[in-house]
């Protein structure tokens, strides 16, 4: 995950996409946690479905999603992508901002986008992004250059296997802490990666891991041929609670004196100017899954806090970056 040399660039004529909700936090201050995290994981089941194959990278950033398609599937994508948008306002109440960026242009723009594949069990890889290009992308599309409009129809994409049905899952060790690490533009990889893998280090002393999914749970027959034959243990192995897209990206459950440890560590990267940081504490994970219907035993699921996660987390990371901007004049 943290390996830069193991991520590959992708071509120039590939594009890279980018959804959020927009004003999520008021959403999240209604307790629309499951909306939003519901509308943000839409456009990879929509793109997947529509394209009868998952086999795209991606990553779910809690009230949105990022993801990188070949240029022969754009006018698939973007049909898809509108009807997702449409579908979000209609039935969700929820704007789905939604964009298309080229590579060339990302590169254009002093950023770049590299792939590497994660193994997270035998039957469920996840994508990890690197570059700085995603975040570029956002930036350009909050600004509203590459965007898509909504549809204008009441077409509905097809969502198959996409669910946000499970309770609540509670803290065991003190808290659900949700935790973005950013590296700022011009701090050397391997400053970032020895930071990261300190921060990770801190977490995996603790009980599993500071993994939030607990796995002592029993499932049903039912649920057991819904995931394609897989028992919950597979459930547990295929969670996204780590992952990397630009931004180091966390939900863990872990004890109060371990998020104080990391969040000291953090600031003091931030005041040497290596980094921005978001985090947000909680007392219960949400989970997402997606179970694709050609392939259930591949299923995925994405971890986000319940009380807001990583869409407060990103707003601390996001004020840390402007006031940064706003110093450098920009």
């Amino acid at each position: 995950m943290l390996d830069i040399a193991v991520y590959e660039p992708l071509p120039d004529d590939w594009l890279v996409g980018i959804t959020d909700v927009v004003d999520s936090t008021s959403a999240i201050a209604s307790g629309r946690y499951k909306d939003v995290n519901y509308a943000g994981a839409s456009a990879i089941a929509a793109l997947g479905n529509a394209w009868n194959s998952f086999d795209f990278p991606f990553v779910f950033r809690g009230d949105g999603a990022a993801f990188a398609l070949h240029p022969e599937r754009r006018e698939i994508a973007a049909s898809v992508l509108q009807q997702t948008a449409s579908y979000t306002r209609n039935e969700l109440q929820l704007d789905l901002r939604i964009g298309l960026v080229s590579v060339k242009d990302i590169r254009s723009g002093g950023s770049d986008v590299k792939v590497a594949r994660y193994a997270a069990s035998e039957t469920a890889t996840y994508a990890m992004f690197a570059g700085g290009g995603l975040n570029w992308a956002d930036r350009q599309i909050k600004a509203g250059r590459y965007v898509i409009p909504p549809g204008l129809g009441h077409s509905t994409p097809d969502l198959t296997g996409l669910t946000c049905e499970w309770a609540p899952i509670p803290n065991r060790r003190g808290e659900i802490l949700s935790l973005l690490v950013e590296p700022r533009d011009q701090v050397e990889p391997a400053i970032f990666t020895m930071l990261a893998r300190r921060t990770l280090a801190i977490f995996e002393a603790g009980e599993r891991g500071s993994h939030p999914v607990p796995d002592d749970i029993a499932v049903t027959q039912d649920v057991e041929e819904y995931l394609g034959g897989r028992g919950w243990s597979d459930v547990v192995s295929n969670s996204d609670y780590r992952r990397y897209d630009d931004v180091l990206r966390l939900t863990l459950d872990c004890t109060p004196e371990q998020s104080a440890t990391v969040e000291a560590l953090l600031i003091a990267a931030r005041d040497r100017g290596e980094i921005s940081f978001g985090l947000h504490r909680q007392s219960h994970a949400l989970m997402t899954c997606l179970v694709p219907s050609r392939n259930p035993n591949s299923h995925l699921h994405f971890l986000d806090g319940m009380g807001g996660g990583y869409t407060k987390a990103a707003a601390m990371l996001e004020a840390q970056s402007g006031d940064l901007r706003s110093l450098a004049g920009t």
